[in-house]
């Protein structure tokens, strides 16, 4: 099952409790105050996952907790730190405030970790310096430790593909995607056979050695009609996973059981793209007409080619039953790809939390719980 929306409540851990003590040994003279610092919370990451491709588990689960910090203990002996929680998401997992509906981070590479909650920082025990003074030698303060914090976060996956394929229902972009890679789409000879997007990883280059052709994603999205932006159909639920493509192809049915003017579904579905975004309907693209098997008259497709070219749009007309025009429409993709650069990488950090500014990791390193004795490190202060 395919999901891209979840919303999830990350609790941190809260810090632990300072201690209040004194060292009574024998042996020890004027033993003071020797009361521990509380333990740090555990901190709540968003790690993004290249073996995920869905938002399904976190559907049903939907609170997560990380570790609270231990409590400081006598003899100077510091709490245990908290345990952090990572939270594995796929790679294109954009994460929003679910209260302000404000964009926190965009995971755009495996690796990459978002600290979604910061943990609480431990509270100073009575054998902390800070409180000992020349004239106050035996100090029964100590402090509590803070709260971690909490948010409530709505995560979206947009997928990660080069190339889209968008047009009406039964236009022949399951077949064709099915025909160019090793994804296996339902296909049928009824309207929205599709009901969830599916990628395919499809080599430009089949006769290049192993590794040294070129190879691009292509992302099959379920059919569009007119009225799609305002919720006819499937509506524009799924062509936010079209947002980071950088070529879309166009689909459209030139064969004799459509019925159908192929140039005003193109129109349609163009209006369709920019109702959602400008920014999608600007995209480069490639019109292809399909089914070419089932083609006797030419006239639609004619029709279909000069409108193209009026244009200024790369025409392809292909019969992904019988395999005909795959091979140069593949090419073109590739060739297209090509001249089109890559968009930077970049995670996107718009908001800072309670403990300060929010950071994304590239290559993070697992912070280790520990228990700390008197002879400890200085530890994090948050």
């Amino acid at each position: 099952m395919f999901a891209d929306e979840a919303k999830i409540m990350v609790k941190a851990g809260d810090g632990g409790n300072g201690c209040v003590a004194f060292r009574r040994e024998k042996y020890v003279p004027r033993g003071g105050p020797a009361g521990g610092d509380g333990g740090n919370g555990g901190d709540v990451w968003l790690e993004a996952n290249p073996h995920d491709n869905t938002l399904l588990r976190y559907r049903y689960n939907r609170e997560f907790r990380a570790e609270r910090g231990g409590h400081g203990e006598g003899s100077n002996c510091h709490g245990k730190m908290g345990g952090d929680s990572i939270l594995a998401v796929p790679v294109g997992t954009v994460v929003f405030d679910a209260d302000t509906g404000e964009q926190i981070c965009d995971l755009t590479a495996a690796g990459q970790r978002f600290r979604a909650a910061r943990g609480g920082r431990g509270g100073r025990g009575n054998g902390n310096p800070h409180f000992v003074r020349p004239w106050h030698q035996a100090p029964r303060e100590h402090e509590d430790g803070r709260t971690g914090e909490e948010r409530h976060l709505r995560l979206e996956l947009k997928l990660l593909a080069d190339v889209g394929l968008v047009g009406y229902p039964n236009a022949g972009k399951s077949t064709l995607i099915s025909r160019i890679s090793a994804a296996h789409p339902k296909i049928a000879s009824y309207p929205f056979t599709t009901l969830e997007p599916h990628l395919g990883v499809v080599s430009a280059d089949p006769g290049a050695t192993p590794g040294s052709g070129r190879t691009f994603v292509v992302a099959d999205v379920p059919g569009l009609i007119e009225g799609a932006h305002e919720g006819a159909g499937l509506g524009t639920r799924f062509l936010k996973h079209l947002e980071r493509t950088r070529l879309i192809a166009h689909l459209v049915d030139t064969s004799d059981a459509n019925d159908r003017n192929p140039v005003r579904d193109f129109e349609i579905i163009e209006h369709e793209l920019a109702s959602f975004s400008p920014a999608l309907a600007e995209k480069p693209m490639i019109v292809v007409a399909t089914k070419l098997d089932a083609t006797t008259n030419p006239d639609h497709l004619e029709e279909l080619r000069a409108f193209a070219a009026n244009r200024g749009l790369e025409f392809h007309s292909i019969s992904a039953a019988s395999g005909e025009g795959i091979v140069g429409l593949v090419r073109a993709m590739a060739d297209a790809l090509d001249r089109i650069p890559k968009p930077a990488a970049a995670a996107e950090i718009a908001n800072t939390g309670a403990g300060g500014a929010e950071e994304v990791e590239e290559t993070p390193s697992a912070p280790a719980a520990e228990n700390h004795s008197a002879a400890a490190p200085h530890r994090e202060e948050r």
